[in-house]
């Protein structure tokens, strides 16, 4: 038995298109703001997610999240959701929401918040690009 806190990560990833828009400004100021992420038709990611889960093992398991367990809620939660999907059309989470990667953070954390026991810490980062990426809760 121990008390010390360990993480445990499950990676999963999803297809999805987007467009950066806000509909506060005109046509010339999202372009200049989102540049070629602006596009009208839409582009799209192969965003990789990172789930994080921290705390004390489970004494009986030796757990800090059945990885299996996790793997079908994120599933449940956001992949089977958001795979092959339009972020700004066909998902409800995000109207009215700007789908930045910053956002799609926020929005997949309190989608999986609920799902995991209160006394572990959640993080999720998502890889928009190999270079671009967002954490929450930073």
């Amino acid at each position: 038995m121990t008390s010390h806190k360990v993480s445990v990560f499950r990676r999963e990833h999803f297809c999805a298109a987007h467009r950066l828009h806000n509909d506060m400004w005109d046509e010339e100021t999202n372009s200049r703001i989102f540049g070629k992420c602006n596009n009208p038709n839409y582009h799209g990611h192969n965003y990789e997610l990172e789930v994080k889960v921290t705390g004390i093992p489970d004494p009986q398991t030796g757990f800090v999240a059945d990885l299996k367990n996790l793997s079908e809620i994120i599933r449940q939660k956001v992949t089977k959701r958001y795979d092959h999907k339009n972020l700004n059309l066909d998902i409800e989470d995000f109207k009215g929401i700007n789908t930045t990667v910053e956002n799609i953070a926020i929005v997949i954390y309190n989608l999986l918040r609920p799902e995991i026991k209160p006394e572990y810490e959640l993080k999720v980062r998502i890889h928009e690009t190999n270079k671009n990426s967002a954490e929450y809760p930073a």
